[in-house]
């Protein structure tokens, strides 16, 4: 009698053993091509993704087998690299909850891109062209809305409605604008948050140009040209700044939640220039007054300062027979040239009045002013004057007078400065001004004990800023 019982199908069919025998060969090859450190380090990659031993096991346990793998992959070497990870990340370490910050049901956030405007933005979160308007017709403080910056966020609160109830801006650091929905229309609010003041210190030593090595050691623009001011009495930033001189500062650092949002006032500042110091301490007498004093607590104020431009190139100096570069022929230059772009801000020299804000022969746009009965100063070349420069007004030393140009008999964008003492010329570059007032004596004490210890951290910081450099 036939038996038709089919046979059972080998536990291991032919073509299985053919693929895993081909897959061990593989494998002892991986072994020796790869050394022992690095399948230890796999090793240890493995175990710092597992949370314990137990789940390690269940893992491999429910693994896909090896032959099937090697077909998903195309390459047994690939079974090493995915050896590392559960295949299911989840189960290897529990899920993080991500918490977000629970938000009303009309809020709505816009980015401003370029070329968006109000208008635009209203239109985003549907709010219709009248609201705009509304809005900025409510007060001219509301017009700061209009004001737009590249990715500036605006956040709109609307009500049940879908109307406008509630729109602010961060416009800075420090400063949010808000406006809210009111009885009679909006209401204009900004708030100033008061940042945490700290000192902090800076140090570094000029290799090509000042600012290029104010900027490596963390000095703000704003803050190079504070520093030039505060010492630009007695040093020239346009002609005496020379590689390997070098300057410490002090100043106020204002910060917000831990970050840096802006600077404050200089409170001293020390600047090596070829070789000679000049020290500067910030000081507040007791009737109010700041002013910037050396060391010893004589005034850093003089009646003039050095040079009405920041950072100029002196293009031609005082001279008494030079040939003319437009009329070409040899004529007295009773003044100093100081080239550089158009606009840049020319300043006064010194407090004074002004007897002269217009057109003046081959000087083009001039103004003169006069400081006292003894001394005058004349800015020629100007491109145009600033706002509320006119002939008879008053100004005060360092205050912008008017901008870089070319009007006149002028051959390029530079501003020609002349000083005059009781009606003749002087070269200003070698000039002696006058000087301010010192520390009164019943204020010495005081500024001593508010410069001295301003001094010393100037001291210490650059000891140990050099100390390190030299490990």
């Amino acid at each position: 009698m036939t038996n038709d019982t089919p046979k059972a199908p080998p536990l291991y069919p032919k073509s299985h053993l053919l693929a895993a025998s081909g897959i061990a060969a593989l494998l002892s090859l991986a072994l020796l091509v790869f050394p022992s450190s690095e399948v230890e380090a796999k090793k240890t990659t493995l175990n710092l993704e597992l949370e314990t031993p137990a789940e390690q096991l269940k893992d491999e346990a429910n693994a896909a087998p090896l032959v099937q793998s090697t077909t998903e992959q195309g390459s047994p070497f690939a079974q090493i690299e995915n050896a590392q990870a559960p295949a299911d990340k989840t189960a290897a370490a529990p899920a993080v909850e991500e918490k977000t910050e629970a938000k009303a049901p009309g809020h709505r956030e816009v980015t401003v891109a370029r070329g968006d405007t109000l208008s635009t933005l209203f239109a985003k979160v549907g709010l219709p062209s009248n609201v705009v308007h509304d809005v900025l017709a409510s007060g001219k403080q509301a017009k700061q809305f209009s004001q737009l910056k590249h990715g500036q966020v605006l956040q709109f609160e609307l009500d049940k409605d879908g109307q406008l109830s509630n729109l602010h801006s961060k416009v800075s650091n420090l400063e949010t604008i808000r406006l809210s929905k009111t009885d009679k229309g909006y209401s204009f609010q900004r708030e100033i948050s008061k940042p945490l003041v700290r000192t902090a210190y800076a140090h570094g030593v000029i290799k090509s140009s000042l600012s290029a090595s104010a900027q490596r050691a963390g000095l703000s623009h704003s803050m190079t040209m504070d520093m030039a001011r505060v010492l630009g009495y007695d040093i020239d930033f346009a002609q005496d700044i020379r590689p390997g001189d070098e300057f410490d500062v002090v100043y106020e650092q204002k910060v917000m939640d831990g970050k840096v949002v802006g600077t404050g006032n200089i409170l001293s500042a020390r600047f090596t220039n070829r070789g000679k110091t000049y020290t500067a301490v910030r000081y507040t007498n007791k009737q109010g007054n700041t002013n910037y004093y050396t060391a010893d607590g004589n005034s850093l104020r003089k009646a003039f300062i050095r040079t009405p431009v920041d950072f100029a190139r002196i293009s031609s100096r005082f001279s008494n027979g030079r040939k003319h570069p437009i009329l070409n022929k040899i004529r007295a230059h009773k003044g100093v040239d100081y080239a550089a772009p158009r606009g840049t801000p020319i300043k006064a020299a010194g407090d004074g009045r002004i007897e002269l804000a217009g057109r003046r022969g081959g000087y083009g746009n001039t103004v003169v002013i006069a400081h006292g009965n003894r001394y005058k100063t004349l800015y020629g070349h100007m491109q145009g004057f600033a706002k509320g420069i006119k002939t008879g007004s008053s100004v005060k030393q360092g205050q912008i007078i008017g901008y870089i140009g070319t009007t006149g008999l002028s051959t390029g964008p530079h501003l020609h400065y002349e000083f005059q003492v009781n009606g003749v010329h002087v070269d200003p570059l070698s000039q002696k001004v006058p000087m301010a007032d010192p520390i009164a004596k019943a204020e010495r004490q005081r500024f001593n004990q508010q410069s001295q210890p301003l001094i010393a951290r100037m001291d210490q910081e650059k000891a140990t800023l050099l100390a390190a450099n030299k490990r």
